[in-house]
């Protein structure tokens, strides 16, 4: 269950704040100005500050300030343009497919224009049958500012005083998300989970903890200016350690659960591993409570009973276990062990507010933090049949064409923007997600109704309707990314008591009509979804190159790093914060590929295994940072580096034939075969692993015969390029696949 859907973390989090800060905003403002103003006028105001509240997102304040500012200039300029056409019906019929088109295409700047392109074509619908003199049109135009603008002034205005709330916020979702991730690694030694099962668990929420972790970066790295700053810049660095610190913990648990199935050793880990995401979670809690985390789980009783178990497992008996198994269960043992270790340090950052400058890792965070880039070339560049973007932008406008056509011809009084508006909640760039909008936009309209239907029948009083419509103005947005079913029945709540309250017994017909049209639109939002889809599969070579890619650098970052090269880690987390986002990036498409037709799937099986894999090389990297950090006095430094040059050789040599058996492969082109140019950093590498002969393992060197790690550090080598060997297997039988894919 997600964190906020918990009633004690809900009231805490960011998406309780955000639904009330809306609802205060927009519901607000709409009274006032109903007080003063006819309806018609107060409506216009409510419609901009609704349009412009669906960009108030935890962001950056200048991010937030740009956002939400095109929101309403954006939707002023459409508003207007369908209220100037909508006097002439075959006119603002043509608008609207226009409109649906250019609104679509700007989903290509990624997920943060979603809320826009939504915003616009929800102003598009709502002004359809807006018809006015040009005079009035004007008007309404600058009314609908005027609502958008003063809702943005009063957000600006809470979102100031509130932004190191905010960050607070963030900040325990990081963490939640980071104590379930490591829910799901405790139940590894649980043997009546099955492992496959558990990884693909794993590597799911690994997404999610990157997202959040990333949502995290952008708003505590950025204005810095007290030692409460400080602090929160201080949990936030202490974080990322534990994660790494939770990624390396993968250890052979198949051997594990071989060796000690039956044993109650497994048993305590698990309980271990539960009660330190227990602990984490106590953090995050107190995080949003704005307090001082002090420590409140106790180890004591599992540490020991880990301790004795290993004892007895040394002793001579029928429980004795090899010398191998035994020191696989030491070394998880000693990881976990670190990670409560480091659990308390976390703890301790939350109590000691610190001057934040000093402990950046860099001067420049640029690197880590997301950039705003609204080009006008990367408009164009899509405006082509390939893009899957220009095919969703067609997709939407045929869409709504046809919602138009059969609103016309509707026996009822025509309320046909409810058809129109439906098909835009749920027609979306993929087809996973309007999958899932189309069920939970039909039941939330279903269930939305029928409650609205309940409260107008027993509940009279004004002041109780303009309750159950504050409340679901709060429930709408707060919703929106966590159970997306409470938002569409809060939204349709919402609307039917704003209508019942600015106009009573004016609206009688009006639930059953948006029934009706709800299930309309939900019927053409299915038909279309599959019409010029683009399917997950066609983006998987891209997809997979960029993971390879990532891959490589993150390798030769974490050998220069290993070597002692560079002086700091900073480029190194730069390039495993990409590998990582490119490893997130093609999870997320395989989980939507799931969601899509049978016929649509491709090399799902091998996709996890090539997913798992790549999980696993970050793990064994981290593995073997940490445990040369951690043991930096006496090392052998000679040998050490002469057995990760050798190792991250080989595993280069692995990546890059990984990398040539994804290359654009040969295409006949009228008779002549044409080979797709291969990039230069391709060229360059493929040049450089030509040159690089197999690695033929050597004796212990003497200077390392006395380090106690040698073995682990030789053994870690060793699983990290079995497991590329692996990659590069699944690579081929991916390839082999796709190979069938249309250009």
């Amino acid at each position: 269950m997600h964190y906020a859907l918990d009633i004690r973390t809900f009231l805490f989090s960011h998406y309780f704040y955000t639904g009330v800060r809306i609802a205060i905003g927009v519901v607000g403002l709409t009274l006032l100005v109903f007080n003063v103003a006819d309806m018609p006028t107060t409506m216009t105001v409510f419609l901009g500050a609704l349009c412009t509240s669906l960009m108030d997102l935890p962001s950056p304040l200048r991010h937030k300030f740009n956002e939400m500012l095109a929101g309403v200039l954006l939707c002023t300029v459409v508003m207007l343009v369908i209220s100037l056409c909508a006097p002439v019906p075959w006119l603002v019929s043509a608008m609207m497919v226009v409109v649906s088109f250019f609104a679509s295409m700007m989903v290509v700047y990624g997920k943060k224009t979603m809320p826009l392109q939504f915003a616009a074509l929800m102003v598009m619908t709502l002004s359809m049958e807006n018809q006015v003199p040009i005079s009035d049109a004007f008007l309404h135009a600058v009314l609908f500012l005027g609502g958008g603008l003063g809702y943005l002034a009063y957000s600006m205005t809470v979102s100031w005083f509130l932004r190191r709330r905010i960050k607070q916020q963030v900040l325990a979702e990081a963490l939640f998300e980071l104590a379930r991730y490591l829910r799901i690694k405790a139940d590894f030694y649980d043997v009546k989970h099955d492992l496959a099962g558990q990884f693909n668990r794993l590597v799911r929420q690994q997404i999610v903890v990157a997202d959040k972790q990333q949502a995290s970066r952008d708003l505590i790295l950025r204005d810095l200016h007290t030692k409460q700053d400080g602090l929160l810049v201080q949990v936030h660095l202490s974080m990322l350690e534990l994660y790494e610190q939770v990624l390396s913990t993968h250890a052979d648990y198949a051997f594990l659960r071989q060796h000690f199935g039956d044993s109650d050793v497994m048993v305590f880990l698990r309980d271990l591993a539960t009660k330190a995401a227990q602990d984490i979670e106590s953090i995050a809690y107190a995080i949003t409570r704005k307090k001082a985390s002090e420590p409140s789980v106790n180890y004591k009783a599992e540490l020991r009973a880990v301790q004795f178990e290993m004892q007895e497992l040394a002793l001579p008996g029928p429980r004795q276990a090899s010398e191998e198994a035994r020191t696989i269960l030491r070394v998880t043992y000693n990881k976990i062990r670190d990670i409560i270790e480091l659990i308390g340090q976390v703890h301790q950052a939350t109590q000691n507010p610190v001057d934040p400058l000093p402990i950046l890792p860099g001067s420049d965070m640029t690197p880590f933090l997301t950039q705003q880039k609204f080009k006008f070339n990367m408009l164009l560049v899509n405006l082509r049949w390939q893009s899957p973007i220009f095919r969703f932008a067609i997709r939407v406008a045929l869409a709504v064409t046809t919602g138009l056509w059969i609103a016309s011809h509707l026996p009822y009084m025509a309320h046909g923007y409810w058809i129109v508006l439906t098909i835009v909640i749920i027609l979306k760039p993929n087809f996973s997600a309007t999958k899932q909008r189309m069920a939970d936009r039909l039941i939330g309209t279903v269930i939305g109704c029928l409650i609205t239907m309940l409260i107008l029948r027993f509940v009279h009083n004004p002041l109780g309707q303009l309750a159950v419509l504050f409340a679901a103005s709060v429930a709408a947005p707060a919703f929106t990314y966590i159970k997306y079913r409470y938002t569409a029945i809060a939204a349709s709540v919402q609307i039917l008591m704003l209508l019942n309250l600015l106009v009573p017994a004016g609206h009688q017909g009006v639930i059953g009509e948006r029934l009706i049209d709800t299930i309309i639109g939900v019927l053409i939002a299915t038909v279309f979804s599959y019409v010029l889809p683009a399917w997950e599969y066609r983006d998987l070579p891209k997809l997979l190159r960029n993971v390879l890619k990532a891959s490589q650098r993150y390798l030769t970052a974490s050998r220069d790093m290993l070597e002692g090269k560079v002086q700091d880690d900073f480029f190194y987390r730069v390039c495993r914060k990409g590998f990582m986002d490119s490893l997130a990036a093609l999870i997320s498409a395989l989980v939507r590929m799931m969601d899509e037709p049978a016929t649509k799937q491709r090399a799902v099986h091998e996709l996890n295994r090539f997913i798992v894999q790549n999980y696993l090389v970050a793990a064994h990297i981290a593995a073997l940072r940490l445990m040369l950090r951690r043991q930096q006095e006496n090392l052998p430094q000679a040998a050490i580096s002469k057995l990760i040059e050798d190792t991250y050789l080989e595993a280069s040599e692995h990546l890059a034939e990984a990398q040539r058996l994804l290359a654009p492969k040969p295409r006949k082109r009228g008779g002549a075969v044409v080979v797709s140019p291969q990039a230069p950093e391709d060229k360059a590498l493929s040049g450089k692993i030509e040159l690089i002969g197999p690695v033929t393992p050597e004796p212990i060197p003497a200077e390392a015969s006395a380090w106690s790690g040698w073995d682990n550090l030789r053994r870690r080598s060793r699983l990290l390029n079995q497991d590329l060997k692996e990659i590069v297997a699944q690579t081929a039988a991916i390839d082999k696949q796709l190979r069938k894919i249309p250009d």
